[in-house]
């Protein structure tokens, strides 16, 4: 009877030493994660800026739909679209940037000037709007 309690009492030391672990783990696979939804939203957001810009030839109209399409915040974000002046069938290229809000645990692991990026190149389908 003894024995079963001393082995109760060494149960309950062993978790407690092992819970921040588990805890500080669970953390960082749930931060990778965020860091992976935000990269996929850049990407979207990139690939609607493309398609915005393609199909309108309006670089204002592009950077808008990035914006909106990805919930990206504009003071972090950076939307490069080239070239500025485009004729039908011209591709057009929009990059994005994103720097992502700094994550307590996955911080300590990366670069502090990390940022998310996507680049997408389309063809220009429409004439500029203030040709025509």
């Amino acid at each position: 009877m003894r024995r079963l309690r001393d082995a109760r009492g060494s149960v309950s030391v062993e978790f407690a030493a092992v819970l921040p672990l588990v805890a500080v783990s669970l953390l960082l696979v749930a931060q990778i994660g965020l860091l992976v939804s935000e990269q996929l939203a850049v990407q979207h957001a990139a690939r609607e800026a493309a398609r915005e810009a393609a199909v309108w030839n309006d670089d204002g109209r592009a950077r808008d739909a990035a914006l909106r399409a990805g919930n990206l915040d504009p003071a972090r974000t950076t939307i490069l679209i080239t070239p500025t002046h485009r004729d039908v069938g011209t591709p057009v290229r929009v990059e994005v940037r994103y720097t992502p809000v700094e994550m307590p645990v996955v911080g300590r692991f990366m670069p502090s000037s990390t940022t998310l990026h996507a680049t997408v190149e389309m063809r220009t389908e429409r004439a500029p709007p203030d040709a025509g």
